[in-house]
């Protein structure tokens, strides 16, 4: 889809993934809706923009997502955009490493809330604006744990299997629109979701990370393009074949990285419940 100026939609703007999504697609854009809980951050992420870009339309919404009065405000304030809306990237969200048992009911109710039901929901909320564009996208912003279960992140990787699932049978559902659904899997990356906890087990097993920045480039590079995902990263492509085709090559490969991620926890094995979640 190269050619394309884009009036987007982006959530999760005030969060360190979101903030780099933003500026990598500005150049490309002539309007944007930013999305963010930060109302500061959100802010200041609109100043910069207006002033790099003057001739630019660019509106805010300062809100949680998991509320439906904020989705509702994100659909008025988009029908205020010059032209048809045409974009729109779902990428806030939410995560918690712990043993699933040490987890609360509330965090796993919040996790499930942001990462799944409120990108639904909004998506649900902005298809009648997509369809007025001559092309449209959707762009669900999910996870390598979308592909591949792995300890500490039970219900992490539930919501981002779960979005993947949506994003599939929804772009079957409108394959005959102007509307391409599609999904976008980065892996580890270093934003505030990458707790301490999160970061000492990484450096502990090698785990590659990203920088926001070039992880926002890789996006915009997805979206001028047909396929319908994109998964980020080597070895994790291999690791998610293996896990489709021979997942018991994975189950050992995890088994004896068990003990290193278990003393990660953040509260050890038999911590008491806590929400440690962090939303963007």
């Amino acid at each position: 889809m190269t050619g394309i100026t884009w009036r987007l939609v982006l959530t999760g703007a005030s969060g360190g993934l979101g903030q780099a999504f933003a500026t990598a697609l500005a150049p490309h854009s002539s309007a944007m809706v930013l999305v963010g809980r930060d109302h500061a951050r959100l802010d200041g992420l609109r100043e910069k923009i207006s002033k790099r870009y003057p001739a630019m339309t660019v509106r805010s919404v300062a809100g949680d997502l998991t509320e439906t009065w904020v989705q509702r405000r994100v659909l008025d304030v988009s029908k205020t955009v010059p032209g048809a809306i045409n974009l729109l990237v779902n990428a806030a969200g939410m995560n918690d490493f712990e043993s699933f048992e040490a987890q609360s009911a509330a965090t796993i109710e919040r996790l499930i809330a942001v990462n799944l039901t409120a990108p639904i929901a909004l998506t649900q909320y902005l298809l009648p604006l997509l369809r007025k564009a001559s092309r449209a996208q959707v762009i669900n912003v999910g996870s390598i744990f979308g592909y591949l279960g792995y300890p500490g992140f039970a219900v992490y990787c539930a919501t981002k299997f779960g979005l993947r699932g949506f994003s599939q049978a929804l772009r079957r559902e409108l394959s005959d629109s102007n509307i391409a659904v599609r999904y976008f899997a980065p892996r580890a990356t270093r934003t505030p979701l990458r707790t301490p906890a999160i970061a000492a087990m990484n450096e502990a097993l090698n785990t590659h990370e990203d920088a926001p920045e070039d992880v926002a480039r890789m996006l915009v590079k997805f979206i001028a393009r047909e396929s319908w995902e994109r998964k980020l990263g080597f070895p994790e492509r291999l690791f998610v074949l293996l896990n489709h085709l021979v997942p018991s090559v994975n189950d050992r490969a995890i088994r004896k990285q068990l003990e290193t991620i278990r003393k990660h926890f953040p509260g050890g094995r038999n911590a008491a419940p806590e929400c440690k979640g962090v939303d963007v």
